[in-house]
């Protein structure tokens, strides 16, 4: 029993010995990197300069955020509406720095046709994916593509090129169903 309380006198003077080492050298470690501080401080001076720098750089910047505002939220989509040729909606897509048109619109349960002509060389616009029909397909430069699909249920579909940067989307409709035996429902738009 008296061993025991010797070695644990031992040791606890021997972690008492260790902790204080390691507070005296996290100490001088500070002290040092504040005087370090101290002496790095005092080589940087400021430099003047002309306002019309400062107000020429922060008008473009101020000019790049509204770039930016206006790309992401107010410009406008480009939409068509698919014309019928031969029981087939199709739609001529140029792919150039994007999609153009980039929202389709196109009726349900009636086959689809999307011509892709690629001008854009960029490695981006490579490919276009149509995800929910489990589409994915490369787009020759300077060739139209043809894509065919049918949509089976109303609303819309997102395409995008192969690294999802460019995005389009395709707006499937119900099909009007026009009630031609009665003049009526005809006559209120029914």
């Amino acid at each position: 029993m008296k061993k025991r309380i010797a070695t644990l006198k031992k040791v606890t003077f021997w972690s008492a010995l260790a902790g204080f080492g390691f507070l005296l050298g996290a100490i001088s470690g500070v002290m040092a990197a504040e005087k370090n501080m101290q002496q790095t401080t005092t080589q940087f001076q400021p430099v003047a300069q002309p306002i019309e720098n400062k107000v020429a750089v922060t008008l473009v910047g101020l000019g790049l955020i509204g770039a930016e505002l206006w790309w992401f939220l107010l410009s406008k989509t480009k939409s068509r509406q698919a014309s019928t040729q031969g029981g087939v909606q199709e739609v001529t897509i140029t792919v150039d720095g994007g999609y153009e048109p980039n929202q389709i619109v196109v009726q349900a349960g009636q086959p689809v046709r999307l011509n892709f002509y690629r001008k854009d060389p960029s490695s981006c616009l490579e490919e276009v994916r149509l995800p929910e029909f489990h589409i994915a397909q490369q787009l020759k430069l300077n060739q139209t593509t043809p894509i065919e699909f049918t949509p089976d249920k109303p609303g819309k579909y997102e395409f995008a090129c192969g690294m999802n940067m460019f995005r389009g989307c395709i707006e499937v409709q119900a099909t009007k169903v026009t009630d031609r035996a009665n003049p009526l429902a005809q006559s209120w738009g029914l």
